[in-house]
């Protein structure tokens, strides 16, 4: 195994230091989720530290007006540039604190830096209007203007990348940006933050505030309740989501919420058994299977089933798991021991389900690192049809009709990405216009980028992230009429 030291990954990077150190506050204890071992103790934010940030940000707003979006474009610049010149840094302390394998961590970086490249770009695109009057006398204007200052609430599973989307869309609006990193993973995060500030980014515009579990409820509470704060951008889980909207309510909050999802994964007898097998896998167990847009429900038609089981079990058997700095690993650990309870959880619920076993290994020890299952299921009243898995476990249904996998897919709250593999256009048109997804990925299993926005129907969210549609959450619409 490759050897990784703790302390060198740390003193890459002097980690941003925030204004409440004290003691009295509490600490955040962050551990490596591979072997649990403490990797670094941060002094905690207080509610009355996080006001002091958000007033010191909101008083910035007011007294310097004069901000440049074209200025903040040129930062973002810089800070991609920068991210990229410490790409193997930041990896390296991702798989640390979260314990993706390393080539996925080096792969998050680099998604992350191009969604800070793409809107270093767009933001000098943004536009308003001069309208037709239908007054001789007037002239009639439609300004876009940055929303204010946006709190950005951000999850363990991808910790420099949505931190990433969503502050470089923001930033690139004119906007400031005050973030609550995972409590899991708050120091990628702050690695990125030390690098803004080394390229330009000062406090007034870009802060986080950092609180263990224990106070995450009050902290989030106040984020949508303090009137200074002008949007919320949250992805988490459906449960957190609602809790926040009814914490907003009093002040009408504004939200872009990217929630759970279920994902279908569907495979038409005339699909290239081969390469939907290959996707699968990607799929399925990127990231330990902790990701929203992971196959959840894998629907293959009745012709080709046992053929395309068969060459996927043969593939899963071939996945390494261990320690992230492991050549060759695919899968890590399990984020937390609250993650690995509940996926164990699930695995007891297919059992009594009666659901088929073709590859598991009984869990003998209170490690976070879990062999990858495979598992056919006649029965859709389990766990994890309705559920997100959050795991490397893969569920397979049968299905015998295209309007039966529509309907089975369709069969569930969320509603954030899907995948189809055929080679029938007619199909793609078909499956295109009836599944109830905000994305649908044809032939292939993974679909991210910093062009297309991303985000889904039904409880999965409001509003997208990614490309000009993510720049939109962020600024608002003013009509002028001057006479």
């Amino acid at each position: 195994m490759q050897k990784f030291n703790t302390k060198s990954i740390l003193s890459k990077f002097d980690f941003y230091e925030y204004e409440s150190n004290s003691s009295a506050n509490g600490n955040l204890n962050v551990f490596n989720p591979y072997d649990n071992s403490l990797i670094k103790t941060l002094p905690s934010d207080s509610v009355s530290s996080a006001i002091e940030k958000i007033n010191r940000m909101d008083r910035y707003r007011r007294e310097e007006r004069d901000f440049s979006i074209i200025n903040n474009g040129h930062l973002l610049e810089k800070w991609h540039l920068k991210i990229l010149e410490k790409k193997n840094d930041l990896a390296d302390l991702m798989v640390l604190e979260q314990g993706k394998p390393l080539a996925e961590a080096i792969s998050e970086v680099e998604y992350g830096a191009a969604f800070i490249k793409w809107y270093s770009e767009e933001g000098k695109r943004i536009k308003g209007d001069l309208l037709e009057s239908p007054y001789s006398d007037r002239e009639f204007l439609v300004k876009r203007q940055p929303i204010g200052l946006v709190a950005t609430i951000t999850p363990w599973n991808f910790p420099l990348a949505m931190f990433a989307r969503k502050a470089s869309a923001a930033l690139a609006a004119g906007c400031s940006v005050i973030t609550k990193p995972a409590e899991d993973t708050p120091l990628t995060t702050l690695a990125m933050i030390f690098l803004a500030r080394e390229i330009g980014f000062i406090r007034e515009i870009l802060d986080a505030i950092v609180v263990p579990r224990s106070k995450v409820s009050e902290i989030g509470q106040l984020l949508c309740a303090n009137q200074k704060i002008s949007k919320v951008s949250f992805t988490g889980s459906t449960a957190v989501g609602k809790q926040l909207v009814m914490q907003g309510a009093g002040t009408l909050q504004k939200f872009s919420l990217e929630l759970g999802g279920n994902a279908p994964f569907i495979v038409r007898e005339d699909a290239d058994i081969e390469l939907a097998s290959n996707e699968l896998i990607l799929s399925k167990f990127r990231n330990a299977g902790q990701t929203c847009v992971c196959a959840n429900r894998i629907f293959v038609n009745t012709t080709i089933f046992d053929n395309f089981v068969s060459i996927f079990l043969n593939k899963v058997k071939a996945i390494k798991t261990g320690c992230g700095f492991e050549a060759g690993v695919q899968i890590g650990p399990l984020i937390n021991h609250a993650a690995a309870d509940r996926y164990k959880k699930l695995i007891s619920d297919l059992k009594l389900s009666g659901a088929k076993f073709l590859h598991y290994k009984e869990i003998s020890n209170e490690g976070l690192i879990f062999e990858p299952t495979v598992v056919v299921s006649a029965k859709r009243d389990v766990r994890a049809f309705d559920e997100e898995i959050f795991g490397p476990l893969a569920v397979i249904y049968k299905f015998d009709t295209d309007r039966e996998a529509i309907e089975q897919s369709n069969a569930t709250n969320y509603g954030l990405a899907s995948y189809l593999f055929t080679e029938s256009r007619q199909a793609i048109k078909n499956y295109t216009n009836l599944l109830d997804f905000g994305i649908v990925c044809v032939n292939a299993g993974t679909f991210s980028n910093s062009v297309a926005p991303f985000g889904g129907f039904k409880e999965s969210g409001v509003g997208r992230e990614g490309g000009r549609y993510g720049l939109e959450e962020f600024l608002e619409t003013k009509f002028v009429s001057i006479k």
